[in-house]
């Protein structure tokens, strides 16, 4: 039997490992149950791994009026960096997931430049918030032609777009590529196709007046929806006041119509309707992040994460998930078996809570339950024109915009972008509108290519090659190490 000395006290027991959070995506869910983890978390008692594509988040609703030129790109995003200054970033993508080993296949940069493809990393507690993607149809030639409106890349790409095809327009001497140039069609009426048209259609009205030979009647602008309502978020009567708003201005509203083909830059409509196109712009809803196919866990009839009122997924323990990736019960729904829209609105609420359930499992407390009764939806139509449907009242026109503006300054995350926003707009009021495209920060390399003899991308889309431009690259003198000139 081992002796004890006296005046001794036996060595505490050593210090439980701190918990592995691993968050999958930068998105809203994400970022919001981070940082509330970030917060609360006590000293050693967990380390938060967030994976994200983008280094940064982005505030979504905003992305029409950063096409429009209204708000900055770079006050569009959220530096999660700076903002989750407590996490361990990484720039990836998760591959797979198998929760049974606690591991996440992950394809990260730094993977991809090794050589290795894709690391390993386990974990302790998995939050899933990859977000969704662009959901696309088998339609002939949209591949090539079609255009996303999701990230702000998209936005200020589109905004780019638009603004050359103008300028192709203004310049062209033949009749079927301006008309071309000057067609613009939006597939699918939810917010973010009606929004994107709405701001767009503003800014490129707006411009016309600075072109010698274009007026705002000579655009066209077509919206093509599969439904016979448009904003369903906002109900039906203000829907049938967006579509009065929008057909107002001009602008060919098209229910109950689908997109057919569009081979050849020509968007072919279900009524039988031909609309040659260089712009056409696939805001048809979304779907759930492949990723979520490619785990161990139990998914729903539309790929969505089966998930329980506390935002674990149902049957497998540590697992957690909200937001688009997430079938969450609606306990506040009068009809049994209603799930959660995937939206911002519960994502950001979602998030809050789902970051609290995570710290009451790792310190054994009981989880709380989501709830929250959709409060309503705002949308805007414009400068100065929108729709709201909040808490059971109706606004159109101005206080709608207002209420839109107001509400997603209130939402956009840190005090620094909120501040920055409002300042833009201000100085929106004050003076006139940019229309200036910048589209050559898509090939920033392109000029450089062409004096080099290289190839560039022309507005058309296509490739020219130096000596298409009239350089000749034979004749061009190259600094070589004999060559003394370079020395000068």
């Amino acid at each position: 039997m081992a002796e004890i000395s006296r005046g001794t006290t036996p060595a505490p027991p050593p210090a439980a490992p701190p918990a592995r959070i691993l968050v999958v995506g930068g998105g809203y869910v994400g970022m919001y149950t981070a940082l509330r983890l970030q917060h609360h978390l006590r000293s050693g008692e967990a380390e938060v791994t967030v994976v994200t594509p983008e280094p940064y988040m982005t505030y979504q609703p905003f992305l029409p009026e950063a096409a429009a030129g209204n708000i900055s790109p770079r006050h569009v995003v959220v530096p999660l960096r700076r903002v989750l200054s407590g996490c361990k970033i990484v720039l990836g993508e998760a591959v797979s997931i198998d929760h049974a080993r606690r591991t996440a296949t992950l394809r990260t940069l730094g993977a991809e430049d090794e050589g290795d493809g894709t690391v390993d990393v386990t974990y302790d507690e998995l939050v899933l918030a990859p977000g969704s993607v662009s959901r696309t149809l088998p339609v002939p030639g949209l591949a090539e032609h079609g255009i996303g409106f999701k990230t702000v890349e998209e936005a200020i790409g589109l905004r780019n777009h638009v603004i050359e095809q103008m300028d192709i327009a203004s310049s062209t001497r033949d009749p079927a590529l301006r008309d071309a140039a000057l067609t613009f069609v939006f597939v699918g009426g939810g917010y973010a196709g009606v929004e994107a048209l709405a701001e767009l259609e503003d800014m490129a009205r707006y411009a016309t007046r600075y072109y010698h030979n274009l007026k705002a009647e000579d655009l066209k602008w077509i919206l093509v929806e599969a439904t016979g309502r448009i904003l369903p978020e906002v109900g039906e009567e203000m829907g049938r006041y967006a579509v009065r708003e929008l057909r107002a201005r001009n602008i060919d509203v098209r229910l109950d119509t689908r997109l057919d083909s569009c081979e050849d830059r020509v968007a072919v409509l279900s009524d039988g309707t031909r609309f040659p196109t260089r712009t056409l712009v696939w805001t048809a809803g979304v779907k759930p992040h492949p990723v979520l196919a490619a785990t161990d866990l139990p998914l729903n009839k539309r790929g969505r994460l089966t998930c329980t009122p506390q935002l674990g997924v149902e049957g497998a323990d540590h697992a957690w998930a909200a937001g688009d990736a997430a079938a969450v019960p609606d306990l506040t729904a009068a009809e049994p078996g209603t799930e959660c829209a995937p939206n911002a609105q519960h994502a950001v609420r979602q998030a809050k809570l789902l970051a609290g359930n995570i710290l009451a499992s790792l310190r054994g407390e009981p989880l709380q339950d989501y709830r929250h009764k959709y409060a309503g939806s705002v949308a805007s139509l414009g400068l100065h024109k929108g729709v709201a449907h909040v808490y059971g009242r109706k606004l159109k026109g101005y206080p709608a915009w207002v209420m839109h503006r107001a509400y997603h300054l209130s939402r956009v995350p840190t005090f620094n972008r909120k501040a920055r926003v409002l300042a833009e707009w201000t100085l929106s009021g004050l003076f006139k509108r940019e229309i200036v495209s910048l589209g050559s920060l898509e090939h920033p390399r392109a000029e450089f290519e062409l004096a080099a003899g290289g190839r560039k991308t022309d507005a058309a889309g296509g490739w020219k090659t130096g000596a298409a431009e009239g350089w000749n690259t034979e004749d061009t003198p190259k600094d070589t190490p004999d060559d003394p000139s370079k020395d000068r």
